[in-house]
């Protein structure tokens, strides 16, 4: 697990009470986020597999942005609301959300690693539907079996997933890209990178578990955006 990364800072030059979502943080620090590392496996230990764990990896993040930004928004968004539900009817995920915070490590703890059928959102980051760069993750495997994002990999370009809000809104959603990151060479703005249009990054990990250092060896991310 990498060391705590330092919280980048509001540069200067911005206008008094401007709120910047969680991209623009990500632009001012040069790329120090590190969401993607353990980013989520459910934990395992040295004699264990993936089914065979014991506690849960936690994940480096930047500090907690504020969900609206003096950048002006473009094409279809809709106005901030907490997620309710995750629905990607092709590989069977029906999941409630959970929120999730900043630790006091300055990393994002990730959903609870007991729960096989639940996924986080930045919840100080942008919504789901909101104009900028939304941040979904979930486990791939839990101590005891396959968590919800066991299938993510199987989605394509095209495929459609939705986001039930607060709101009583339906945020539907259309998959640009499917991609697999090595954690050590993570495109950082790329991911996070902030953006005027709505879009949304599912996140969990990926490739072979390195027992060394007890974690998956790369991230996945599903790339989409409204519509």
């Amino acid at each position: 697990m990498a060391a705590r990364l330092p919280s980048p800072a509001r540069p200067e030059s911005a206008p008094p009470g401007r709120r910047f979502r969680t991209g623009a943080w990500i632009a001012w620090s040069l790329g120090i986020v590190f969401l993607a590392v353990s980013l989520f496996g459910g934990g395992h230990d040295e004699q264990s597999g993936p089914s065979g764990t014991t506690g849960s990896a936690a994940t480096h993040a930047p500090a907690p942005a504020p969900s609206s930004s003096g950048v002006p928004a473009e094409g279809k968004h809709l106005p901030r609301a907490t997620p309710t539900r995750l629905l990607i009817p092709k590989i069977g995920v029906d999941a409630p959300f959970t929120g999730l915070a900043i630790g006091p490590t300055g990393q994002l703890q990730p959903p609870p690693a007991d729960d096989t059928n639940l996924v986080g959102w930045q919840a100080d980051g942008v919504s789901p539907g909101e104009a900028g760069t939304a941040i979904i993750a979930g486990h791939v495997d839990t101590k005891t079996s396959a968590a919800v994002f066991a299938g993510l990999s199987d989605l394509k370009k095209g495929d459609h997933f939705t986001v039930k809000r607060s709101d009583k809104r339906t945020a539907s959603f259309v998959v640009d890209s499917v991609e697999e990151f090595a954690k050590d060479d993570f495109p950082d703005k790329r991911v996070y990178g902030d953006t005027p249009q709505a879009q949304v990054r599912l996140i969990t990990c990926a490739g072979e578990y390195d027992r060394s250092v007890k974690d998956y060896t790369d991230n996945l991310v599903v790339f989409a955006h409204l519509v």
